[in-house]
């Protein structure tokens, strides 16, 4: 049925985040530092080898790259188009609405959780292709496994941030859900070529955010996500 590896999505974000909040303070500070970078660390390396994945091939014995003209173009002109939107800046803005309307006003770290884990599991290749695989076939098992891997990341990180980890719930409903049906109106849409634009972009997506959990925010993810717009775009212009 499609849609359901989203609702798994969902829920488990929402129980690795319940887990996190009540057992998290039982972790000493040291321990929430560790767990921060190892998780950081993690993400990091997803990005990096979701990219490389689709940006090397072997043919003939020799090791080649691909995508990297689109994937130049998709990152400057996405990142160019979010700063005008300044989506950043929203996300932030979000971030602040819903710990105010969640009686988490004295929670210091709430917004840098909920845009930071919000970030970690919207962006990447399993949460796009996961969805249009939902959308084109109801084969909700990328989801499903996103699903188990999304409730450790948020355990670890609400347990390392807080709360406002936890209604990164709500960026992954909304988001995966659309391209889920987006996916199901425009079935003939999303060719391969397409599917690996996003997947390979998404990856240096992921990549950005392991940095910012890293070494704090030096990139503005949110105003690089239109960049998958553009990615889907070159699959039909060239």
């Amino acid at each position: 049925m499609p849609g359901f590896g989203t609702v798994l999505n969902v829920c488990g974000i929402v129980a690795g985040g319940v887990l996190g909040s009540l057992f998290g303070d039982r972790l000493g500070k040291n321990y929430r530092e560790t767990l921060m970078l190892a998780n950081a660390i993690s993400v990091l390396f997803v990005g990096i080898a979701g990219a490389m994945s689709y940006m090397l091939k072997v043919s003939g014995g020799e090791l080649s790259t691909q995508g990297t003209l689109m994937l130049v173009v998709s990152m400057a002109a996405g990142g160019l188009l979010g700063e005008l939107a300044d989506l950043d800046g929203r996300s932030e803005k979000l971030g602040i609405w819903l710990r105010h309307k969640t009686g988490n006003d004295a929670d210091s770290e709430f917004v840098e959780g909920f845009v930071s884990a919000s970030l970690v599991v919207c962006v990447g290749a399993m949460a796009v292709v996961g969805s249009i695989e939902d959308g084109l076939t109801g084969d909700s098992s990328i989801l499903a496994a996103k699903a188990v891997m999304d409730m450790v990341v948020i355990f670890v990180m609400t347990a390392s941030l807080g709360r406002g980890c936890i209604f990164s719930a709500i960026p992954v409903g909304v988001i995966q859900g659309t391209i889920t049906l987006l996916a199901v109106l425009a079935k003939p849409l999303f060719t391969d070529a397409a599917m690996d634009n996003l997947s390979l972009t998404g990856s240096v997506l992921i990549f950005c955010v392991g940095v910012n959990l890293i070494w704090g925010k030096k990139f503005r993810v949110a105003n690089m996500l239109p960049a998958l717009v553009f990615a889907v775009a070159w699959a039909f212009l060239f």
